[in-house]
């Protein structure tokens, strides 16, 4: 590497003085400057190197799902919670969150049971091919993996005295018609939404807004702006419901901005309610079964 002469800037060298001492000047500020560079390197490298062993950790942690898992918790979802509920424990004996089968041990068995039931007991056959099963066993394993299945679940009697009253979750949200549609509807979200995610969105609402509950605002060609619970929007119209619950539509040509909010407006419960609140308030969501 060729290192630049910057003896007269670095070491305030003037042109008379380089004149009697240049050659020296000239190997201590090079070796300066290979120093420099030496040390800037190292902290980088030591920076990246940090960054990487965080980044390691969290996946750790917390495996994204998969393709494959992602299609299997639609299913399961949709077919398989009535009986095992979201966390997978809802059946004595079984905790598919953690890996606990009572007739399976491979993935391959576990298909089988899955798109076979196993006769004499409450379990009945799915109408699944072997790869549509094969992911709802991507995602039971995603599931286990994950960490999140070890959440403390209070009273719920408690959780919804706190829901109605001073958690004021009825001014967004609605349970068997009663409240707001500002929000989703919670009437059977403990059938949906396991524990965990029922608490992260408690303490941390922006982590986890859902495509379907998302805000949107827009500003007409006036600067009159409305905000409100995203309905509906293509190429031409946006849909939503307004803070007045009210049903607007407007056209995309009159308006001169649309703006998606992918973060939550709802404010997290942390440090405003203490830890056995939190649970009592989950195992309410929880026990709405719809």
């Amino acid at each position: 590497m060729t290192v630049p002469d910057l003896s007269a800037t670095i070491c305030g060298v003037n042109d008379s003085d380089a004149n009697h001492s240049a050659h020296s000047v000239h190997r201590v500020c090079s070796f300066s400057c290979v120093v420099s560079v030496v040390c800037v390197i190292r902290r980088s490298f030591a920076a990246a190197l940090a960054a990487l062993i965080v980044t390691a950790a969290l996946t750790a942690q917390e495996p994204p799902p998969s393709v494959d898992a992602q299609d299997g918790q639609r299913a399961y979802l949709g077919a398989c919670t009535n009986c095992h509920g979201p966390d997978g424990n809802s059946v004595p004996g079984v905790d598919l969150a953690h890996g606990q089968f009572r007739r399976a041990s491979t993935d391959d068995e576990i298909v089988e049971i899955i798109r076979r039931g196993i006769p004499g007991t409450a379990m009945p056959p799915g109408n699944y091919s072997p790869v549509q099963a094969g992911r709802i066993v991507a995602y039971l394993r995603w599931l286990a993996a994950s960490g999140h299945t070890a959440t403390a679940t209070g009273d719920a009697a408690r959780g919804r005295a706190l829901f109605e009253g001073r958690g004021q979750c009825l001014t967004c949200h609605q349970v068997r018609g009663n409240g707001s549609q500002l929000g989703p509807d919670l009437t059977d979200v403990g059938r949906l939404r396991r524990a965990a995610e029922l608490e992260r969105a408690l303490l941390d609402p922006e982590k986890d807004v859902l495509p379907q509950n998302r805000m949107v605002k827009v500003v007409a060609r006036d600067g009159t702006s409305v905000t409100g619970r995203l309905l509906h929007h293509d190429t031409f119209t946006v849909l939503m419901l307004d803070s007045s619950e009210h049903l607007r539509t407007f056209s995309k040509s009159d308006l001169r901005e649309v703006s998606i909010l992918k973060t939550s407006s709802k404010a997290s419960y942390r440090g405003k309610l203490t830890p056995q609140e939190i649970a009592d308030l989950v195992g309410y969501l929880v026990s709405l079964k719809g």
